[in-house]
């Protein structure tokens, strides 16, 4: 058994001891013995330990790791502080900056935001060395749908923003009517500027989950965190 956490086991236990997890994982170490993967295997089922199934609130849907050498960490967009922020992430934070109004500097690990309900997860979880969608085939997509469903299955009303083609394909999975679906288009700077920058889409979040009478999600959380530790 993988370690993703003790509630995301519980409801993930039956796809873990399967043929199918067994046939994955066997796929992915073959690869990892022919060339590089990314995120490295501890680092795999991060989003899952950062982020207990009862206490996610907002899901941030993207579509693999990335796949420079050094930037995938296991959470959807985020990548080590001290990275040089890929393009999406700069997207990500130039929207958040319009809808907030204030800069979030080039903090780029988003930890803070999965300790606070922010499941950070991509559609497929691994991938090769600048081979975008690598392992797209590979069988991490049931993997992830099921985590999605079993979400869905949750009472307390979850946020699902869905960024580009691959995860607004995700919108399927979730039918229970308490849930909100948030979708636009992916922040790479091919695809940012048609729906993604000026979509409002973290306040559209924040003001659901209010209505809910759930906390809302601070995410300048990460500016803060850069604040704090050049005056610490």
């Amino acid at each position: 058994m993988v370690n993703i956490g003790e509630s995301w086991t519980s409801v993930l236990k039956e796809y873990f001891e399967s043929e199918k997890w067994e046939s994955l994982a066997g796929k992915v170490e073959e690869r990892r013995l022919q060339t590089e993967v990314y995120p490295q295997e501890q680092n795999v089922f991060r989003a899952f330990r950062q982020t207990d199934y009862d206490e996610v609130r907002v899901v941030l849907l993207g579509q693999d790791p990335y796949h420079a050498e050094g930037q995938a960490m296991g959470l959807s967009f985020s990548v080590p502080n001290g990275m040089k922020l890929p393009p999406s992430l700069r997207n990500i934070y130039k929207e958040l900056e319009d809808e907030f109004g204030r800069s979030l500097g080039g903090v780029g690990d988003l930890s803070s935001w999965a300790t606070q309900g922010v499941f950070l997860l991509n559609t497929t979880l691994t991938v090769e060395k600048a081979s975008p969608l690598s392992h797209q085939n590979l069988g991490w997509e049931e993997l992830t749908d099921l985590a999605i469903k079993q979400l869905n299955e949750r009472e307390e009303p979850i946020v699902f923003i869905l960024l580009g083609g691959h995860a607004k394909k995700k919108a399927k999975l979730i039918k229970n009517p308490q849930h909100l679906i948030l979708e636009t288009s992916h922040p790479s700077p091919l695809s940012a500027y048609r729906g993604f920058l000026g979509s409002g889409i973290f306040k559209q979040a924040n003001a659901f989950l209010k209505a809910e009478g759930l906390v809302e999600i601070n995410w300048l959380s990460v500016a803060e965190e850069k604040d704090e530790s050049e005056t610490g």
